[in-house]
């Protein structure tokens, strides 16, 4: 029998998923953000428990297992949560530690480079029982950006900044603000490493880089906003939370901060003599470096005179902490990243409530916040009004198909390594273009029908021919031959062969597995046709080539479908 390579119909199938996901331009097409689904989608019912289970675990982990559907069915909504609060991640920086040991061993010179990174990601995603952490780290990756795609930025450097993004996921929002503050990738990303005081003589000001960022992009946003996210406005126009004098004055909180030494000089400070931990360890003050100057911003006033550094800092964390727009803006943001694109003032209010207080007088659990944004009633009940949902981001796609069809390594490192590039996902962790990540949170696709409804759609600003041709190539690839150096990355599809026969039992395989549930009838029907297009001969060898390819048709067009690709 000719084996027939699935991946030869890529470019037809990248052409139709173009056609329907850009199909939120003039003219219809499934899948718009915020899109109602057609009349044949099934309707989640109260008992349909696995269905639940998985969507749930569909928002809040990098994809459903057969092992974790039931786990959540044993322990509840809240009680998984529970347990995931305090389960913890495999670190980032031990695992590319061992890499380089590894490495070493035949090449003394051995260095490590950005893919090594992004294999510790997947080995995580794909295998990590800390499955909310995960997410949230990735998440969290996406509001406090730094990026390695400049040569500049040490690998071990970015393992770290990903675990102790992984350490505050469920601690306290202030904690993680100083954690990313002094954090040396971030000093070097956003420039406010070995920052200097003013100098009246030679004209020369602090780096305001950060203390931009910090505010705009990290706690407060740009315009006032009430508890439920709207802007406050004064006579109908909307209410700037920061002016330039702000962001100047701040920035001279964030000088004399340099490389981490046991010996500071003013030699370290400037990065010579760099000790070997200086990549991984947090900025230290220098003092003699620091603005003694006094410091306005947001309404505060530091006073002058003080050349304690790290105090000063503090201070000013405390005040952007204190922010009455920190709430809305995080509940916003992480809102958009698990559940929906388009979350209601209502949802976001109540998710800001409980960063304000999480109900024992404690402001900024991040904990008590991902609790309250997946257990709220617009998260755990299947979207249907127009603006629900969100696009799948390319990252969490692959991931998911990892997970759903429990893929292993070969090698035991997933050595996949990155998948920034257009042809092949156009996104990686830790890889966003700029500061404003891969794309902006209220980003609204032109000429569209979710444009004249006022709707955003963020992750749509990454879709073009180009990533949509990418992703299908790479996902089809990976479900055909695997993923990864040599392909070692593979799927194991054993469950879904045992009932290759049936092309109406796996097509209900992929709704359950990929869809929870949701997978509209006429995606069914294609499903069903694709499948039993490929007939079983009677040969062994021949029929369990046929078994293994009628599986992969399957999910291939299930992943490769609008309806698939937009999370309701």
């Amino acid at each position: 029998m000719q084996k027939i390579d699935p991946r030869s119909t890529s470019c037809i199938w990248a052409m139709a998923l173009m056609l329907a996901v850009s199909g939120c331009r003039d003219g219809g097409g499934a899948a718009e953000a915020g899109s109602q689904p057609d009349s044949t989608t099934p309707r989640m019912e109260a008992s349909s428990t696995k269905q639940n289970a998985a969507r749930f675990l569909t928002q809040a982990t990098f994809g459903p297992t057969d092992a974790s559907v039931l786990q959540v069915q044993a322990l509840g909504y809240s009680g998984w949560i529970d347990q995931q609060l305090v389960t913890q991640s495999p670190s980032h920086l031990t695992y590319v530690d061992n890499q380089l040991a590894q490495m070493k061993l035949t090449n003394p010179n051995a260095q490590l480079g950005a893919p090594h990174f992004h294999n510790s990601f997947w080995f995580n995603a794909a295998t990590s029982q800390a499955q909310l952490r995960e997410r949230m780290k990735f998440a969290l990756s996406q509001i406090f950006v730094v990026s390695i795609n400049d040569v500049r930025f040490d690998i071990r450097s970015a393992s770290s900044y990903y675990d102790m993004l992984g350490k505050n996921a469920f601690g306290n929002y202030r904690t993680l603000l100083e954690d990313v503050a002094l954090h040396p990738i971030m000093g070097v990303y956003l420039t406010h490493m070995s920052n200097q005081k003013e100098d009246p003589v030679t004209g020369r000001t602090p780096d305001e880089n950060f203390a931009r960022e910090i505010l705009q992009l990290m706690s407060i946003g740009v315009v006032e906003l009430n508890i439920d996210g709207t802007p406050k406005l004064n006579n109908g126009v909307p209410i700037p939370t920061y002016t330039t004098s702000d962001v100047s004055n701040l920035a001279k909180v964030f000088t004399g901060f340099a490389w981490y030494s046991p010996s500071p000089t003013n030699e370290t400070f400037l990065g010579e003599n760099r000790d070997p931990q200086a990549q991984v360890r947090p900025m230290i003050a220098y003092n003699s470096f620091h603005s003694t100057s006094a410091k306005t911003f947001l309404g505060k006033t530091i006073p002058a005179g003080s050349n304690d550094a790290r105090a000063e800092l503090k201070a000013a964390l405390d005040i952007i902490y204190n922010h009455p727009n920190v709430g809305p803006f995080m509940a916003h943001r992480l809102i958009q990243r698990f559940v929906t694109s388009n979350p209601s003032p209502a949802y976001v209010g109540r998710v800001a409530t409980v960063f304000n207080n999480n109900g024992q007088g404690v402001r900024g659990d991040l904990g008590a916040v991902m609790r309250a944004i997946l257990l709220d009633p617009e998260a755990t009940k299947v979207g249907t009004a127009p603006g629900s949902g969100k696009l799948r981001e390319p990252i969490i796609r692959l991931a998911n198909w990892m997970r759903a069809f429990n893929a292993t390594s070969r090698s035991g490192y997933y050595l996949v390594g990155s998948t920034r590039y257009f042809g092949s996902l156009g996104q990686a962790p830790l890889t966003a273009p700029s500061v404003f990540n891969f794309y902006r949170p209220g980003y609204v696709p032109p000429n569209t029908r979710a444009s004249r409804a006022r709707l955003t759609a963020p992750e749509f600003q990454t879709v073009n021919e180009v990533s949509i041709a990418g992703y299908a190539n790479t996902i089809g690839g990976a479900i055909w031959d695997g993923i990864g150096t040599d392909s070692e990355v593979r799927g194991n599809y054993a469950r879904e062969i045992a009932i290759a026969h049936d092309a109406d039992a796996l097509a209900d395989r992929m709704n359950a597995i990929l869809m929870y549930g949701q997978m509209p009838a006429s995606l069914r029907r294609r499903i069903i046709e694709g499948v039993n297009a490929v007939p079983i001969p009677n040969g062994a060898e021949e029929a369990a080539y046929a078994r293994l390819t009628r599986v992969r048709t399957a999910v291939n067009l299930t992943m490769l479908s609008p309806d698939y690709l937009v999370q309701r």
